[in-house]
């Protein structure tokens, strides 16, 4: 222990500490409000009394200086097409060949990917029967959406 610690800061005169200079007296400017003189005088008159209404005067309205020559301008919006995902499960969409708003019939049917697992199960050794098992499998096989009215095909959903 070298040295007992400073006192406090109320008690600081008699230990030889400068004094502390008193708190201001008062307060200051509002939270928020501006520095006095930062801003010169607003010049666009005095403020509504408190408790009356305050009219704007917008354009096109009585009491607004018109301009001459005003032209006006039209956005056109782009139309929003829907892209439509034909996976596996039926799709609501209008058939382009009889124009009818209808729901897709989908059907299974092999494709590619089923013959690529079939092979690849039999390099790996399932060669006695289970080689089969992605042609009884509909996760395996590609999607044919057709129009349930006409009959026609509508899309087809490839695996590979």
């Amino acid at each position: 222990m070298s040295a007992p610690p400073p006192p406090y800061p109320g008690k600081g005169q008699e230990a030889g500490y400068p004094a502390q200079p008193p708190p201001p007296q008062g307060y200051g400017q509002p939270y928020g409000a501006p520095p006095p003189a930062a801003y010169p005088a607003q010049p666009y008159g005095q403020p509504a009394p408190y408790g009356q209404p305050v009219y704007i005067n917008y354009p096109g309205q009585p009491g607004y200086p018109q301009q001459q020559g005003q032209t006006t301008v039209v956005v056109a919006q782009p139309a929003v097409t829907v892209v439509q995902q034909f996976r596996e499960s039926p799709v609501h969409t209008r058939c382009p060949h009889c124009q009818a708003e209808v729901v897709t019939a989908t059907q299974f049917e092999t494709g590619t990917f089923t013959w690529i697992i079939c092979l690849v199960l039999c390099i790996v050794g399932c060669d006695l029967g289970c080689c089969f098992i992605p042609f009884c499998v509909d996760g395996c096989k590609d999607v044919t959406h057709s129009c349930p009215n006409c009959k026609t095909v509508i899309s087809r959903y490839n695996r590979m």
